[in-house]
């Protein structure tokens, strides 16, 4: 595989220069972009730091620690569209943590058959993807929720639009992989010189606990808040 060097990196700087200036064309502020793109920067080559002492240093507490890290960032991203609602933090929290820790169980022991769970450079990489999907899928889920309660649904309903809504982008990416779109691990494996049926096999696994996860995650979410909701209102 080729290895790309710092200095053929810049070459990544025209594609947000050239957003930024249509911002600028446009008489808006390309703030949001520039900050974010340097978050992207710094946060990455922290993370790459990070994986490698990690990866050299195996331990299940380390592990946990990490995982800890990640449900608590995914919680508390997920709710960013309804911040401050009563019952929502810990729905999400509880939704990630079942959903991510089964998919994974599955993954590890079940799918890939690996010796110790904890290896950091099988779990992390799958949990990055797991709670990064499940988080998406709450995160709209929340929203819709929220918005349908506003609008009087009762709880059953408001329930059923959003986790229509929330499933939308992971039967879209079931549909897509494959026509429209090679999955970011299969491209990875492919560069790396990985046959493509062997990559495939990996895609397949990948996608189908995406799916269960998210899928889950949202139930579980919906669940929790709709049984709290019952349950604080008042019997007329």
């Amino acid at each position: 595989m080729t290895t790309i060097s710092w200095w053929n990196l810049l070459w990544c700087l025209p594609p947000v220069a050239a957003v930024c200036g249509l911002y600028l064309l446009w008489h808006s502020s390309p703030k949001d972009v520039l900050v974010s793109s340097a978050r992207m920067v710094i946060q990455l080559i922290g993370v790459g730091y990070l994986l490698v002492f990690l990866f050299s240093n195996p331990s299940p507490w380390i592990s946990l620690g990490v995982i800890s890290v990640m449900l608590s960032a995914a919680a508390w991203i997920s709710i960013r569209p309804v911040k401050g609602l009563p019952g929502y933090l810990p729905a999400a929290a509880v939704a990630l943590l079942v959903s991510v820790v089964l998919h994974l169980f599955l993954s590890l022991k079940m799918v890939l058959g690996v010796e110790h769970w904890y290896e950091p450079n099988v779990l992390i990489p799958l949990a990055g993807m797991y709670f990064a999907s499940t988080m998406n899928a709450i995160s709209l889920c929340a929203e819709r929720y929220h918005t349908e309660t506003l609008q009087d649904q009762s709880a059953d309903q408001a329930r059923l639009a959003a986790f229509n809504t929330a499933m939308i982008p992971q039967i879209n990416s079931l549909l897509a992989v494959g026509l429209v779109a090679l999955p970011g691990m299969m491209t990875g494996q492919i560069l790396s010189g990985v046959s493509p049926l062997i990559a495939v096999r990996y895609q397949i696994m990948i996608m189908a606990m995406l799916l269960g996860s998210s899928g889950l995650g949202i139930a579980i979410f919906l669940l929790y808040l709709t049984r709290q909701e019952k349950r604080d209102t008042p019997i007329s």
